[in-house]
């Protein structure tokens, strides 16, 4: 199964201020640009800290360095799309810097650009489950797990071996690009979870 990666959402011209900018040349990059907030960067390209429109209208400081929030909550770019998104929500920000491995800045990403993930069309959503996740990750037969798909909430119905692996499956689900929330309706025979008049045999998940 494979998840969009920050990566390839994450805008790579970054608009940037160093700690000595100006009060005046942060709130020009700002307008100039039409963007809400940018990084800060040390002489390395290391992000110090965000600075947001927020900041500026709360804090008439001097620099960028009295101005920005810190330390940055940044995110790697080979992170996927939905761990951004959760720690974009978990955090309380608009925007998060993106960084290589050493820690250097390479791009940006913004709730706008997760929202449009998350916007991705039911039938597209259902069909990576099934074709991505049930028949390749966890090689389940196409009849194992019924997978219907409303507004991004997805609700899987069906029987696994074990209710571990009906947790393991729910966990996948839930990092598929595009889904909102999972409804768990799978039933494990071992944990006793039969739907009373069901039928066949149960499916175990490896």
């Amino acid at each position: 199964m494979t998840q969009m990666k920050v990566g390839g959402l994450m805008t790579d011209e970054v608009v940037s201020a160093v700690a000595s900018t100006p009060f005046k040349e942060v709130a020009k990059l700002l307008a100039e640009h039409d963007i809400s907030g940018l990084p800060v960067v040390d002489e390395d390209d290391h992000v110090i800290g965000v600075v947001s429109e927020s900041d500026l209208l709360a804090h008439r400081r001097p620099s960028a360095r009295e101005l920005m929030s810190a330390p940055a909550v940044t995110v790697y770019a080979e992170e996927s799309v939905a761990d951004a998104a959760r720690l974009m929500v978990r955090r309380g920000v608009e925007r998060l810097p993106v960084v290589d491995e050493e820690e250097r800045l390479v791009g940006i990403v913004t709730r706008r650009d997760l929202l449009n993930v998350f916007l991705r069309p039911d039938a597209e959503i259902r069909r990576r489950i099934r074709e991505d996740l049930l028949a390749e990750a966890v090689d389940l037969p196409g009849d194992a797990v019924e997978v219907h798909v409303l507004d991004g909430v997805v609700t899987l119905t069906g029987r696994v071996r074990r209710r571990s692996r009906a947790r393991v499956l729910v966990r996948l689900t839930e990092r598929v690009d595009g889904v909102v929330a999972v409804v768990d309706r799978l039933a494990a025979p071992e944990d006793g979870a039969f739907p009373a008049g069901a039928t066949g045999s149960a499916y175990d998940i490896t």
